[in-house]
């Protein structure tokens, strides 16, 4: 899986004019489901993003979790984080296929929500208008073959 986190203070998500998600302060979580993920590494990756420190202290360092702060998280499918950008317009061969990403999906923020952060969601495969407030700003990007 590949995961871009965005620390924010707020977040949402609107398909169709309606908002249908939304988080903060906390994270904001784009998520892809690659060829060869599983059920496992969707729920590894959901204890690592859960655990990460990357909110500020009472001194002003990075040394707290999400859990820790009592954040939430907006997680939105993203599978254009799959691109290969070999040539000059992106391939996206190596994300999931639409079923399987999105088993993927649902069970990564549900794994995360077992890991003690609330969350909601896009709607998967819609095409949707997210917006935040970035906090800091941190952007952190993860890949599960690299945990």
């Amino acid at each position: 899986m590949r995961a871009v986190l965005q620390r924010i203070t707020e977040a949402r998500v609107e398909v169709g004019g309606e908002v249908v998600g939304r988080s903060g302060p906390g994270l904001m979580i784009l998520i892809c489901a690659m060829q060869g993920d599983s059920m496992a590494t969707a729920e590894k990756v959901a204890a690592k993003i859960a655990k990460m420190r990357i909110f500020r202290d009472d001194q002003d360092k990075m040394n707290l979790s999400v859990k820790d702060i009592g954040g939430t998280a907006l997680v939105i499918s993203q599978f254009t984080l799959a691109a290969d950008l070999r040539g000059n317009r992106p391939g996206f061969s190596t994300a999931c296929g639409p079923e399987e990403g999105k088993a993927l999906y649902e069970h990564f923020a549900e794994s995360l929500a077992r890991e003690g952060v609330p969350n909601e969601r896009g709607i998967f495969g819609a095409d949707m208008a997210v917006s935040l407030t970035n906090d800091g700003p941190v952007t952190i990007w993860i890949d599960s073959d690299r945990l």
